[in-house]
């Protein structure tokens, strides 16, 4: 087809030399080709793109009639770039990582500075001297300061009992478990080794746990 009857016909599937039954796929490399052919030319490739356009008009009002089925990759293009629905997270909805999650906090600059003071000046007293009370004495301090600032989150001695006991737990059979397994570099006595331990599960639960 030449230039004068592309420009004479008004059948957009004409126009693009494409029979009314051809796929997609067929229609878009119809324009394509016609693009090409007719680049110098901005009137005829507006009238090529205004062919392909009316062609989907017309494959939607047909779908919408129900007489075709249309692929989804011809709809509108807003309809195309409309972000999909967000399907429903089950992980995300979990009770139990809700639960989790509603147990941690987001500590400020303050709340970790002053912590870390804190366990940073206990841990070094416990870790200079060999006397076992000492660190015992130490390790109550923490405690203390571990439980004071849980309470003052939420308000609940309870919990906040509970979390500074099983951090204390944790940290010290973390300590045993590492001293056990006599890993290279660890200088540490048991007792010493136990306090790093606790005091660091303190600093942990004090700044990220409510």
């Amino acid at each position: 087809m030449n230039k004068d009857q592309f420009a004479m016909s008004d059948n957009p599937y004409e126009k693009l030399q494409v029979p009314e039954d051809a796929s997609f796929e067929q229609i878009k490399e119809a324009r394509d080709a016609l693009l090409a052919a007719h680049s110098g030319d901005e009137r005829q490739r507006t009238e090529i793109e205004a062919a392909y356009d009316a062609i989907l008009m017309d494959r939607l009002r047909q779908r919408q009639e129900g007489k075709i089925k249309v692929p989804e990759r011809i709809r509108y293009a807003e309809q195309l770039n409309e972000p999909a629905l967000a399907k429903p997270n089950r992980i995300a909805n979990h009770p139990a990582l809700q639960w989790w999650q509603q147990q941690l906090d987001t500590p400020n600059l303050r709340g970790i500075a002053i912590t870390s003071t804190v366990y940073a000046v206990l841990m070094a007293i416990g870790l200079s001297q060999a006397n076992p009370d000492t660190l015992a004495l130490v390790l109550s301090l923490g405690v203390g300061f571990n439980l004071v600032w849980l309470q003052r989150k939420e308000q609940r001695l309870g919990r906040a009992f509970l979390i500074t006991l099983l951090a204390l737990i944790l940290g010290a059979m973390i300590a045993v478990g590492i001293y056990q397994l006599g890993l290279p570099g660890v200088f540490l006595n048991v007792d010493q080794l136990v306090g790093v331990g606790v005091f660091v599960t303190f600093w942990l639960t004090s700044n990220f746990l409510r």
